[in-house]
């Protein structure tokens, strides 16, 4: 048996929101409009109440918006699923055409319509007009597809893009032009390499642009973005941290949340630490910006095939308590929300033919942080012995705590409270409410939140 032991005293980090991704299935889905027939809703709309709504869903309150570069109009490049091709705004240098992006730009719109109140901009590849092949790609790997000379066209076309939206009504909160910089981009998806000092400099001309704008006055910028948080994430930091112009711009580093360990034991056993990598790094930020906050951007279980059950629930779990602990993240943001491929990715698979969608335990369990922890509440230290892991966060009206299982023998816990809520994600339960007893016992491979009320 193990027992719940919590330490009020030692306080970290003040977090702030869940979130993910409409990328590659909002363009989709956001034009589902027949009628569910459990919700009696529209297929879209129910969706937008799973993931969004705080009563009915999961409580998501950060919708990040691809904009797109612009391949599924012209059909360039080497990207074969049609639907991880964007479409874009730009029909010219001065002419936009607002009507595109239509069943993404109304996946959005019901995402705040449900309660997301932050939204994130971000940006894969620029416009195919101004990349220097004409594609949402490079042609050879690791080299930038945007010439300086267009970086100040790039700004003012995703301000645009932002005003234009913010006009609309909606909260775009943060703007983030570059995605996965590292990484070498020569096909499969739009994406765009750039080295650390191309960053930096883009990232000026696009404070440079807002300044001149005051709608965007509020607008920050995100980044870098990598794709792996062992790589170069110091050197991205120096160059836009320690840039006054920037750092106006910048209160946080996200960062995605991939930790790409190779098949060599060798390589494993000196660059495989996952953790010890985490806390160097925060170490490296504490001790040269103790006032910018670490965010998790982006995260997926990068494994093939579909995982409907409890081991990529218990894989994301994992990693998303490691983020909190040891990286003290304020956020932590999930890559898709839904997924049509054979991959363990989304927190939902949906299905073309006939258009259908069904949770898997990854949305449940997500559920047991997203429905309960809230904006503003406080990380303490939590212990839940050696065989579970936990996480705990508290404000003047509650204590949340949420424990995993990851072993395939039942665990027993004792819980230190008179009262409590507890919310169960096994291969039985899916975050269903339990009868309240002071000891715990937390089946195989599962996931529970106590809710203590003060």
């Amino acid at each position: 048996m193990s027992n719940l032991v919590i330490n009020p005293q030692n306080r970290h980090q003040t977090f702030d929101k869940f979130g993910a991704s409409g990328a590659w299935w909002a363009q989709v889905v956001g034009g589902w409009d027949e009628i569910d027939e459990k919700s009696g809703m529209p297929k879209n709309e129910r969706i937008a109440q799973l993931l969004f709504d705080k009563d009915e869903g999961l409580g998501i309150r950060i919708y990040r918006y691809n904009l797109g570069g612009g391949s599924a109009h012209s059909g360039k490049g080497d990207i074969p699923m049609q639907c991880r091709r964007t479409e874009s705004y730009d029909v010219s240098n001065i002419d936009y055409d607002w009507s595109r992006d239509k069943n993404a730009v109304n996946m959005m719109k019901l995402a705040c319509k449900y309660g997301a109140d932050e939204v994130i901009f971000f940006v894969n590849s620029p416009i195919e007009r101004l990349t220097k092949n004409g594609k949402t790609h490079q042609d050879r790997a690791f080299q930038c597809n945007l010439s300086p000379d267009n970086y100040e066209r790039f700004a003012r076309y995703c301000l645009d893009c932002v005003e234009h939206f913010l006009g609309e009504g909606i909260p775009i909160k943060y703007l983030s032009p570059v995605n996965e910089p590292v990484w070498k981009w020569t096909g499969g998806q739009e994406g765009c390499h750039y080295r650390p000092t191309q960053v930096w400099n883009l990232f000026r001309v696009f404070c440079d642009e807002m300044d001149k704008r005051p709608m965007l006055k509020d607008l920050m910028l995100s980044g870098a973005e990598n794709g792996d948080i062992r790589y170069f994430n110091k050197t991205y930091c120096r160059l836009l941290l320690d840039d006054v112009k920037i750092r106006r711009r910048m209160d946080s580093v996200d960062t995605h949340s991939y930790f790409l360990t190779p098949d060599y034991a060798i390589l494993k056993s000196t660059i495989g630490d996952r953790i010890a990598f985490m806390k160097r790094y925060k170490q490296f930020m504490d001790k040269h910006y103790p006032d910018i906050s670490l965010k998790t951007s982006e995260w997926c279980h990068m494994k093939g095939g579909r995982d409907f059950g409890m081991k990529s629930a218990l894989e994301q779990t994992k990693v998303m308590m490691e983020d909190m602990k040891y990286l003290d993240v304020t956020s932590w943001q999930l890559w898709i929300a839904l997924s049509n491929v054979d991959y363990c990715d989304g927190l939902i698979y949906e299905f073309d033919e006939p258009r259908a969608f069904r949770m898997t335990k990854r949305y449940y369990a997500f559920g047991n942080f997203s429905k309960f922890i809230e904006p503003g509440m406080v990380r303490i230290d939590s212990d839940a012995g050696e065989e579970l892991d936990s996480v705990c966060f508290e404000n003047d009206e509650k204590t949340v705590v949420v424990v995993s299982n990851r072993f395939k023998e039942v665990k027993k816990l004792d819980i230190p409270f008179e009262d409590a809520e507890i919310y169960l994600t096994s291969e039985k339960f899916d975050l269903e409410k339990q009868t309240y007893t002071k000891e715990l016992f937390m089946p195989a491979r599962s996931v529970a939140t106590i809710v203590v009320k003060k």
